[in-house]
């Protein structure tokens, strides 16, 4: 497959579903690296994700008959709300599957959406098997959070819009989790401008994809930290596309801790005026954390998510 060809093909078929989110420049974060930092923020996309796109690129791509199948997911909410979405755009029907300890909030936000939900384990990847296992046994079709070509591809469009947005990018900063959005993103930059280092930021409490490069095999954690980046815990699957596209396009790994996502989180509310949820606190913590890696430098932090529980805000606030 060339994943270059389907992120263009996705950008077309997508483009009258989403917005096209702006990049916003942050002359206070410009300041720490004497540089230009931006803001993409795909917290001011549909569903308040980026998940909006890859999941409505998969779902438009299939055919009548896969679709008159149904689909099933399985997410903490943002994929979810991505997936319930796209089922509503595409005219089929959906069943998502959720952990147990979902958080409430999103709970609700999916309850809006013609989906079935369902419940399943204790943490993402103890449902995103579950659901596999049923997509099996239902004859239904199985739409990943990120281990899907198609999904990557649709999460890939970000980096399509950003060099659309701006004509030189030194370092692209991006949370991962499961590592979709981050693949699809590298993957286009490293076309466009292979000299933009792509920077993978990841919470210390839940570091899979770093732990699995560092290794060279996909690392799954048997009891994971608590994180404010919930969007982003619960790791990879083995056998992950994923992990072969963040070892070969991801640059440099960067980690942070609980009072540094906060902190962020915090640091954009008060500087932007502008909710972000833990995941993208995380890319901006990175950032602040570490400034002179990038002195000088043209950065784009990918604002990844707005979905934050209300009481964790006020909390965090």
């Amino acid at each position: 497959m060339n994943l270059v060809r389907e992120i263009i093909a996705a950008g077309k078929r997508i483009e009258n579903h989403i917005l096209k989110t702006p990049v916003l420049h942050s002359p206070f974060l410009s300041e720490l690296n004497s540089g230009e930092v931006f803001l993409k923020l795909e917290s001011e996309q549909y569903t308040g994700s980026f998940k909006a796109r890859g999941a409505l690129n998969k779902i438009l791509k299939l055919s009548d008959e896969e679709k008159r199948k149904g689909l099933i997911a399985a997410s903490t909410g943002n994929h979810g709300q991505g997936f319930a979405r796209a089922v509503g755009i595409s005219g089929t029907r959906g069943t998502i599957i959720l952990p147990e300890n979902t958080d409430p909030s999103k709970v609700e936000a999916l309850k809006s959406y013609d989906v079935r939900l369902e419940f399943f384990g204790k943490n993402s990847l103890e449902a995103e098997l579950h659901a596999k296992s049923e997509a099996l046994k239902r004859d239904m079709i199985w739409v990943s959070p990120y281990n899907d070509y198609d999904v990557i591809a649709g999460q890939g469009t970000i980096g399509l819009e950003i060099t659309s947005q701006l004509d030189h990018v030194d370092a692209v900063l991006g949370c991962i989790g499961g590592g979709g959005m981050m693949s699809g993103v590298s993957t286009w930059m490293k076309h466009e401008s292979p000299m933009t280092r792509m920077v993978g930021c990841l919470p210390e409490n839940s570091p899979e994809m770093y732990l699995s490069v560092q290794q060279d095999e996909v690392v799954i954690l048997d009891n994971p930290k608590d994180t404010l980046s919930d969007g982003s815990a619960g790791g990879l699957e083995v056998g992950a596309v994923t992990f072969d596209i963040c070892r070969k396009l991801v640059d440099d790994y960067i980690l942070v801790n609980e009072n540094e996502i906060a902190k962020a989180i915090r640091y954009i509310v008060e500087k932007h005026h502008k909710i972000i949820e833990g995941s993208a606190g995380v890319s901006v913590a990175s950032f602040i954390k570490n400034p002179g890696k990038f002195r000088n430098q043209r950065v784009v932090i990918i604002i990844c998510g707005a979905n934050i529980n209300a009481e964790k805000l006020k909390k965090i606030l």
